[in-house]
């Protein structure tokens, strides 16, 4: 650490001022308005604090992952980290999924953890967890505190160091001691840590290749990730597609980065993605990938993603840039200043390149490989209650999903057109992150209405955090699709594993029953014609009871996410969707 602590006023005696105060006071010296967690006996003196000031809101959730989620939910809507506190052990360690979902997809967080006494540490005590080791992997930094003078200090770098650069979590480990032992009334401004210097702007030189590929590209593509919505660079981009005419393709995470009825958005690629995003980077022949890590669902088969194009990887964190694939131009900095460059260095060209033979070719593959779906009568396709939902609700609704089938195919059907509504798992895949994830995101933008798209298996992993909705009077509204399966590996064994289908037959409770026991308001949908009829319902009915409502929607439990690329496969080989039966 170098980051010196100074005095703060106290309406405390300085010796009544212990290590738990002083945690409390640096939390609201950075701007914390509520914390989401759980209290146990090692956090019990922080949690006596909080109560004592009473100036920070606090959930109680019905599980630390909960938390976690929640805290993840809340940053990517507010745009500051979200705090998650929990006590030691099993306390602590329930936040290892949360914060490992938290690090893939590159969410700010700060996460504070109780501990056994000092004394005790490495001793097996009761509810020990060695917390710093555990989480070392999945943190972008992490503390194990071993004095009350260190806080103001750690907890103004963890702030500092979870939203810079490359956000992500940060965990400090409090042993309970320290909680209880006077502590130094003392505050500090959040620095970097010794050596710590994210970059922003990107080299000039690199950026100036970079527009020189882009400037003799016939066949150029832009990859938007993550990362273009984590800087707040969708204007940028746009003006870079406005100066350049490059098509875009966005990633899962990066759905809403471009407005997906745009003229040259392509949807999204990989596993999953339209057939027309793939067929473009496979014969791409420059493409521009920003804010992403490129990983395998993006990629599918590395050697036949794009055997033709020449890369330019902009990224904050330059250990992503190369990883996966070479690239020929690295640029390494922060998406928005670096879009805004390029955006400025293509207006500027003398001759702007003739794309029209691309733009030829992209929509014949349009054409060829449109996003359809077969319909049954009396049965809803899945398909057709995200097109639904994207009709009914405002370009701003905040959308959010669990895991599985329901997760892509609203990233397939669903009209996202503004930066920062869709929220999911991406990167860890995580089966109930959506409920206490949709939580947090209408805590952390409360005018904003907030819908959960989830399935039968997501939304059961985290139920329980019904009862946090309810006891806080959280409004949002749960669309769960419900086909009675693991759908996302049904359809996998009925593909691949010749239809055996081994431990996905789910039988789920009723959850509109379910919601009603815990308190909320809840609706079984199984005719295709009441679907818009019961989601004004359940909107209204959130918004003016302040309830969570869920709306239990029989789907179709045979239906497929298509296009797919088979496993192992190349991007371009993908199977694609089937046609509307008449």
């Amino acid at each position: 650490m170098n980051n010196p602590a100074k005095p703060m006023e106290s309406t405390q005696q300085d010796q009544d001022f212990t290590g738990a105060d002083a945690v409390i006071a640096c939390l609201k010296h950075q701007g914390v308005d509520v914390v989401f967690g759980m209290v146990g006996g090692a956090i019990m003196p922080v949690y006596d604090a909080l109560y004592r000031d009473g100036s920070i809101r606090h959930l109680i959730v019905g599980h630390e992952q909960g938390a976690a989620h929640m805290a993840s939910g809340y940053a990517r809507t507010s745009g500051r980290p979200g705090v998650v506190m929990t006590t030691s052990g099993p306390g602590a360690t329930n936040l290892v999924t949360g914060l490992a979902d938290a690090m893939m997809d590159s969410t700010a967080m700060v996460a504070i953890t109780g501990q056994v006494v000092s004394g005790l540490l490495g001793n097996d005590a009761f509810q020990e967890a060695d917390m710093r080791g555990i989480t070392m992997p999945i943190t972008k930094h992490n503390y194990q505190l071993s004095s009350t003078e260190e806080l103001p200090e750690v907890l103004a770098e963890a702030f500092f160091v979870a939203l810079s650069g490359r956000p992500g979590p940060v965990l400090i480990d409090l042993p309970r001691d320290l909680g209880l032992a006077p502590a130094p009334p003392s505050q500090a401004v959040p620095l970097p840590p010794s050596g710590y210097k994210p970059p922003y702007r990107g080299n000039p030189l690199q950026i100036e290749k970079a527009l020189e590929l882009l400037g003799k590209a016939k066949r150029p593509v832009i990859l938007a990730g993550g990362g273009v919505i984590t800087a707040g660079a969708s204007d940028e981009l746009m003006g870079l597609v406005r100066a350049c005419g490059a098509p875009v393709t966005s990633t899962l995470m990066g759905l809403g980065n471009f407005p997906h009825d745009h003229e040259l958005s392509l949807g999204m690629p990989g596993m999953h993605g339209t057939g027309y995003a793939n067929l473009a980077l496979y014969h791409a022949d420059v493409i521009l990938v920003v804010g992403s890590r490129l990983d395998d669902r993006i990629t599918g088969k590395l050697d036949q993603f794009a055997p033709e194009a020449q890369l330019i990887h902009v990224d904050v964190d330059d250990s992503e840039i190369g990883k996966n694939l070479e690239c020929a131009v690295p640029v390494v900095g922060d998406a928005k200043p670096v879009l805004k460059a390029l955006a400025q260095g293509a207006v500027a060209w003398d001759i702007k390149p003739n794309l029209s033979a691309w733009y030829k070719q992209i929509q014949g593959w349009k054409k060829k490989f449109p996003m359809v779906y077969p319909e049954h009568p009396g049965v809803l396709a899945p398909q057709r209650v995200i097109q639904t939902m994207g009709e009914m609700l405002n370009e701003d609704t905040v959308i959010v999903t669990g895991v599985g089938q329901h997760q892509m195919f609203t990233a397939q059907y669903y009209p996202f057109r503004r930066p920062g509504c869709f929220l999911t798992s991406g990167g860890l895949g995580t089966m109930g992150y959506g409920l206490p994830a949709a939580m947090g995101a209408k805590l952390g933008r409360p005018e904003a209405e907030v819908v959960l798209i989830d399935g039968d298996g997501s939304f059961l992993m985290n139920i329980q955090e019904l009862a946090t909705a309810v006891r806080y009077k959280v409004p949002l509204v749960a669309v769960v699709l419900n086909n009675n399966y693991l759908g996302m590996v049904r359809q996998w064994q009925d593909r691949f594993f010749e239809r055996r289908k081994a431990e996905t037959d789910l039988k789920p409770p009723p959850f509109h029953e379910v919601a009603k026991a815990f308190g909320g308001m809840g609706r079984r949908v199984t005719d295709p014609g009441e679907l818009e009829t019961a989601l004004d319902w359940g909107r209204r009915q959130a918004a003016e009871h302040s309830l969570p409502v869920v709306l239990e929607v029989a789907v179709e439990p045979a239906a497929d996410v298509l296009p797919m690329v088979p496993p192992g496969g190349a991007n371009a080989d993908f199977i694609p969707c089937e046609g509307k039966e008449e």
